[in-house]
């Protein structure tokens, strides 16, 4: 097939991206470079610089089969401190895709979405049936892009299938040993600034709250591998069949508390983590723990790196690659 992946340069875009291409699809990627990196752009695709906004229309043309949908912010607490900027690039470029897509005949796509939408749940694990309480401007606007996806579908016929992520960890490790990983600047992300402090990058580590309703006082988190996350993109289009808005939940199942996390990059780099306890950031539930069976039974998917000591394994040799 022919694909556009939009965000494709960012650290999940790029790992489904070179996926794609080992499966033998022909891609095209667009990405600003906002966030993204070019040189994380695997070799084989074709990169076109550009925002979904303003290029989406001339990108997207009649020839191609689907479209892979990254291209967002996602830092919970700024989009706190600047609701805009996620409501504009997340919901609105969403939207322009749609548009786009409309135009040119585009039927299939798979939409980068959160687990972040269900807020608070009332248990857990997490099922696609929860109610949804989104606790900050970046889950409702990607929620926003989700009611959307159910629209078009309804009134243009359009295939779409959410992913809804938990946390994402690893490295994708290439057959010809090459690695693709996670560098985000600033980086938010709980595992990477750990192992920075392990690298001697960071003086200590914050962690925001020991106050919550878990075992320790610490937000709980289900981790995924980023290359089982990958593979759940090319197996939803594999099912694209007919007009239709699919949701999905992909995590492992299994809950990791951010004290738990520090104690296994601890193991594994060999290096003291100092911690630095801080007050709770606006909009971050307690604990987030997914129920995954629905993409087990309808997509037939199996993640096959469930350890959480190989994920943060995988991303401290992505670092020092």
């Amino acid at each position: 097939m022919r694909l556009l992946v939009t965000g494709g340069a960012g650290y999940i875009g790029s790992v489904v991206t070179a996926l794609l291409l080992d499966a033998g699809h022909e891609v095209v990627v667009l990405d600003d470079l906002s966030t993204g990196h070019q040189d994380a752009v695997p070799q084989g695709a074709t990169f076109v610089r550009g925002r979904v906004h303003d290029s989406i229309a001339d990108v997207l043309t009649p020839d191609f089969d689907g479209v892979l949908h990254f291209a967002a912010f996602i830092a919970a607490g700024e989009s706190v401190q600047k609701p805009e900027k996620y409501w504009d690039n997340n919901a609105v470029g969403t939207l322009r895709l749609l548009d786009a897509m409309r135009a040119a005949g585009v039927r299939r796509l798979v939409f980068s979405s959160t687990a972040n939408v269900y807020g608070d749940p009332d248990t857990v694990p997490i099922p696609e049936t929860a109610a949804v309480r989104p606790p900050n401007p970046y889950a409702t606007s990607k929620l926003a892009a989700d009611h959307a996806l159910t629209g078009e579908a309804v009134g243009h016929g359009l295939s779409a299938v959410s992913l809804r992520y938990f946390n994402v960890a690893g490295a994708l490790r290439r057959a010809d040993g090459s690695m693709i990983g996670e560098r985000h600047d600033p980086e938010t992300h709980l595992i990477p600034i750990a192992l920075q402090v392990a690298a001697g990058r960071r003086e200590k580590l914050q962690l925001f709250g020991d106050d919550y309703d878990t075992p320790d006082g610490t937000n709980v988190r289900d981790y995924i591998h980023v290359a089982d996350l990958g593979t759940a993109h090319l197996l939803a289009l594999g099912t694209m069949d007919g007009p239709g808005h699919r949701v999905y939940n992909l995590g492992n199942g299994n809950g990791f508390s951010n004290r738990q996390v520090v104690e296994v990059v601890r193991t594994v780099t060999g290096h003291p983590i100092p911690v630095e306890m801080a007050p709770r950031r606006p909009g971050d539930p307690a604990q987030l723990v997914a129920s995954s069976e629905k993409a087990r039974r309808e997509l037939g998917w199996t993640p096959q790196h469930v350890d959480l000591a190989t994920m943060v394994a995988d991303a401290w040799a992505y670092m020092n690659y």
